[in-house]
């Protein structure tokens, strides 16, 4: 696999397959890894389609597995990266707690700007259609 992130809180890699492999560390890494998995599941059902899907995780070793949602997007601009943040909560009920341009990728297969990293997000209830 190919290192792609090593940080204090986590190790992320990309597989053969361009999965992401994604496994936590430091403080709070069991609440973090939790709540990644909850939002992605809760995203997924609720047909966020510009997030990452969750695809497998294993709790011992606190590593979890998604689908690939393209490269960073540095240049994103800050009225771009408000409005992905501002649709992820006000159309699927997901606050991101760490809304920067660093949590923004863009995906070239699908054309679209996509929103990672939720282990710091809070689930909200379900807005009404």
């Amino acid at each position: 696999m190919r290192p792609l992130k090593d940080g204090i809180r986590s190790l992320v890699k990309i597989d053969f397959y361009g999965n992401v492999h994604k496994y936590f560390r430091g403080t709070d890494k069991e609440t973090r890894f939790a709540t990644e998995i909850r939002i992605l599941k809760s995203l997924e059902e609720r047909g966020c389609k510009f997030v990452p899907k969750y695809i497998d995780s294993n709790e011992s070793e606190l590593h979890l597995v998604t689908s690939n949602c393209g490269a960073p997007a540095p240049d994103v601009s800050q009225k771009k990266c408000d409005q992905l943040f501002a649709k992820l909560e006000t159309e699927f009920g997901v606050r991101h707690d760490d809304p920067f341009p660093r949590n923004v990728t863009y995906d070239a297969k699908i054309g679209q700007f996509c929103v990672i990293d939720f282990e710091l997000a809070t689930l909200l209830d379900q807005p009404s259609p």
